[in-house]
């Protein structure tokens, strides 16, 4: 998946940004094209481990494809990409929040502090979801070095390959009701979200916010799509 770097170095990372801080989330449309999309989709059965989970089980139903640092190699260059862009952001959020953890600049300085920290499980992977599979609301924040942000993307075609399976996220602020969101992703879109908690500016100052994503259920069809997450777990 070459060009991915030049791709990402190219956005409106101001717009992202401010996306994020008033969001919690920030669509990257058409990162991918349908081509290159069905194309890193076809490369699920070719990794491991894969899995398949119960409802009952997990918060994940369906077929689950991890990747080692090195398979697919493509991605490696895609983690260290956003994650050069997201620290910047990441590190003002832990500013705002008051939180000591601080992000080196560059990702593999962070992986080491993961494996320090006995983080060593990569948690990012192509996910296939068949009629009926779906999965629950969570987040990926275990460990003392978790990053706030990660990348989703969905590389099937939604209304052709499947129906159902909308992305989902759920925001719940202080004394309110949890907000609901719903991303409408396309083949070959992406979206950066919150994976954990993020700063919210109210009238009063900024507080925590705890964010939350799922994917409905698939009523028909096949749907891939992928989480990139910048850390490891425990």
């Amino acid at each position: 998946m070459t060009g991915i770097v030049a791709m990402l170095d190219g956005r409106d990372w101001t717009a992202i940004a401010h996306e994020l801080d008033v969001e919690g989330h920030a669509l990257l449309p058409g990162l991918l094209t349908p081509a290159q999309a069905r194309e890193l989709a076809t490369a699920a059965p070719a990794t491991a481990p894969t899995t398949r989970a119960s409802a009952s089980a997990s918060a994940d139903n369906g077929e689950l494809f991890g990747h080692a640092p090195s398979a697919p190699a493509a991605w490696m260059p895609w983690r260290e990409a956003f994650y050069r862009h997201l620290a910047p952001i990441a590190n003002r959020w832990q500013q705002i929040l008051d939180d000591p953890l601080r992000y080196p600049a560059e990702l593999p300085a962070f992986l080491a502090q993961n494996r320090a920290a006995g983080q060593t499980q990569p948690l990012s992977r192509l996910q296939r979801l068949r009629q009926g599979d779906e999965v629950g609301l969570h987040q990926h924040v275990d460990g003392d070095c978790v990053f706030p942000l990660q990348v989703v993307a969905l590389l099937s075609e939604p209304g052709r390959d499947f129906t159902g399976g909308e992305f989902v996220m759920t925001e719940q602020r202080p004394r309110m009701q949890s907000r609901p969101i719903v991303l409408p992703l396309g083949i070959g879109d992406a979206a950066i979200i919150g994976a954990g908690q993020r700063p919210f500016r109210g009238s009063a100052g900024y507080y925590r916010v705890n964010l939350k994503h799922a994917i409905s259920r698939v009523r028909d069809g096949e749907r891939v799509g992928l989480d990139l997450l910048l850390h490891d777990a425990p």
